[in-house]
C-alpha cells in the first residue's frame, strides 16, 4: 500500500505541462481519484437508495443498521442528514461523479490550467470540511455511525489530501521547499493520519460498548 500511495505523490515523469501552461497528472494520481469518487459515488448511492425506502417506509430498517451504535436509520432520520434541504447524499452523487470525470480526463491524457486544479482543490477543502462536520455531529450530537458514511469520509479524506499535495508539488499552492520535498514521498502520512484520528475518537467515544 505504501509503496502505491507513494507513486501517486512521486514525480515520476508522468505529470505533462503545455505550452499553455497546462497541467497533467500522473496515471497513479489518476487511478486514485478515480477509486476514491467510485467509491464515495457508491456509498451515496446506497444511502440514497435507502433513504427512499426510508421515506416510503418509516419502518424500514436499512442493512447497515447493525446494533445501537453503527445505526445507519439513525442518521438517515437525523436533520444534520439533509444539511442544505435535501438529503445529502444527493450532494454526493454529483460530487464524486465530477471527481471521476476528473480522473478519467487524466488518463485520456488531460491537461488543465491553474484555475482548474485550484476550483478543484477548493471543492475537495469544502468536502472534507463538510464530512468533518458531519463526523462531529455523528459522534456527538446523533450518537451513531453509518458504514457507508465512514467509507465517503474515508474517500473525501483520500482525495482531498492527494489533490492538495499534488497542488503545492506543482507550484500551483504556495509552500516553502521542505513541504513540497515532504510531500513528493510521504503524502500517504497525511490522510493516514487524519483517518487514524478519526479511528481513535471512535473509538474512545463508545468505548464502554466496544469492550462490553
Amino acid at each position: 500500500m505504501t509503496t502505491t500511495l507513494d507513486d501517486v505523490s512521486s514525480d515520476s515523469g508522468h505529470q505533462e505541462v503545455s505550452s499553455k501552461g497546462a497541467i497533467g497528472g500522473s496515471r497513479a494520481f489518476a487511478w486514485l481519484l478515480v477509486i476514491t469518487g467510485a467509491a464515495g459515488l457508491v456509498a451515496a448511492w446506497v444511502i440514497t437508495l435507502d433513504k427512499f425506502k426510508l421515506l416510503e417506509n418509516p419502518n424500514f430498517v436499512p442493512g447497515c443498521s447493525l446494533n445501537p451504535v453503527v445505526s445507519c436509520g439513525n442518521i438517515m432520520k437525523s436533520d444534520q442528514a439533509a444539511a442544505f434541504g435535501f438529503p445529502n447524499p444527493m450532494l454526493g452523487l454529483v460530487a464524486y461523479g465530477i471527481v471521476i470525470c476528473v480522473g478519467m480526463s487524466i488518463l485520456a491524457g488531460g491537461r488543465f490550467r491553474r484555475w482548474y486544479w485550484l476550483t478543484f482543490n477548493a471543492g475537495t477543502l469544502f468536502g472534507v470540511g463538510f464530512v468533518s462536520w458531519l463526523q462531529f455531529e455523528s459522534l456527538y450530537r446523533i450518537n451513531s455511525l453509518c458504514l457507508w458514511c465512514c467509507l465517503a469520509w474515508v474517500a473525501t479524506i483520500f482525495m482531498f489530501w492527494y489533490v492538495t499535495s499534488f497542488n503545492i508539488r506543482r507550484g500551483l499552492l504556495p509552500a516553502p521547499d521542505w513541504a513540497k520535498k515532504f510531500l513528493s514521498e510521504f503524502t500517504w502520512v497525511l490522510p493516514v493520519l487524519h483517518i487514524g484520528i478519526i479511528g481513535m475518537l471512535i473509538l474512545t467515544r463508545w468505548w464502554d460498548f466496544w469492550t462490553s
